[in-house]
């Protein structure tokens, strides 16, 4: 992968609310499993949560509040520097831009419905959200109260230094998956899945599995038409992403598996109780999305998945 130093770093995409302190604690955010927070098991709690749009619990929890502004100054600074990729939050932010580039045009391509852009705020430790206050445990989310995606940069540490995802496209499958979610929201899936899950709550979490591939297929489909999003000027944001990057994004797939994550937990693989798809899955749906780079492609709703 390699990204157009000549790109404008759109930092407008961003809410930077890092340390800003955010609230604390967990408050109003659902976490899937319990146990502790610390060791294999908080790392699971992180995982699980990630790239899930905050698990589809989240989706419920809209009594939490507005969350604050961030002062992007640092950031507009920080991006407007000759060695700005070289910066973890420049890079992140041009993903950002590329993703909301894509949309701009598929969206209404795909489906006729004009998109409408949204930020991703970056935060440090916690912060405090309209689905609730969140900490750094809960992993990269989408919050559909808001319509905000929210994301500790320090998952990435988390990510391939505890789960071996270590690729840097991780990166940006990480952010296309949340805001998969956020075309979701716009088009009313989020919303038909929570009536769903509440006329069949024995259904729920397959119906959100069902969610989390169709988010992995989207992100799929960004990745294979990546190379064709450009900044206002028209510079393009990539100049290259090969197939070792692919490969990247599929293997953090895999790995963020349900099944993966309960053999690295110790804990009895039960599909049954799978929130987001198994490793074969994620694989699946993702590589279907890329190959046909076509949203249209990603109806994890008809039959089985």
């Amino acid at each position: 992968m390699e990204l157009n130093e000549n790109a404008r770093i759109d930092t407008s995409q961003v809410d930077d609310r890092r340390g800003s302190g955010g609230g604390g604690g967990i408050g109003g955010i659902p976490i899937p499993i319990g146990g502790g927070r610390g060791g294999i098991v908080g790392i699971v709690i992180a995982v699980l949560v990630a790239l899930v749009g905050g698990g589809f619990g989240l989706n419920a929890a809209t009594n939490g509040g507005g969350g604050e502004q961030g002062d992007n100054t640092s950031l507009e600074q920080t991006c407007a520097a000759e060695d700005a990729l070289q910066k973890l939050e420049c890079r992140n932010t041009l993903y950002v831009n590329s993703i909301q580039a894509y949309w701009r045009t598929a969206l209404p391509e795909a489906f006729g419905d004009q998109y409408k852009a949204t930020d991703t705020v970056f935060f440090s430790q916690a912060v405090t959200t309209a689905c609730g206050q969140a900490d750094s445990g809960v992993g990269p989310f989408y919050c559909p109260a808001d319509s905000l995606v929210y994301i500790d940069l320090s998952f990435y540490q988390v990510l391939g230094e505890q789960l071996g995802a270590e690729g840097e496209f991780a990166q940006p499958y990480v952010l296309a998956h949340e805001y998969g979610h956020h075309v979701q929201n716009l088009l009313g899936t989020n919303e038909q899945v929570r009536r769903q899950q509440q006329r069949d709550p024995d259904n729920a979490n397959a119906l959100s599995v069902k969610l989390e591939l169709q988010a992995d297929c989207y992100a799929g489909a960004w990745a294979k038409n990546a190379t064709g999003t450009a900044d206002d000027s028209g510079q393009k944001i990539f100049k290259s992403i090969t197939e070792q990057d692919i490969q990247q994004a599929i293997d953090t797939a895999e790995k963020i598996g349900d099944d993966a994550i309960s053999k690295r937990a110790d804990r009895p693989v039960n599909p049954d109780e799978f929130t987001h798809g198994s490793s074969a899955q994620r694989r699946e749906w993702f590589t279907k999305g890329y190959e046909t780079g076509d949203p249209k492609s990603c109806d994890t709703f008809s039959g089985t998945v």
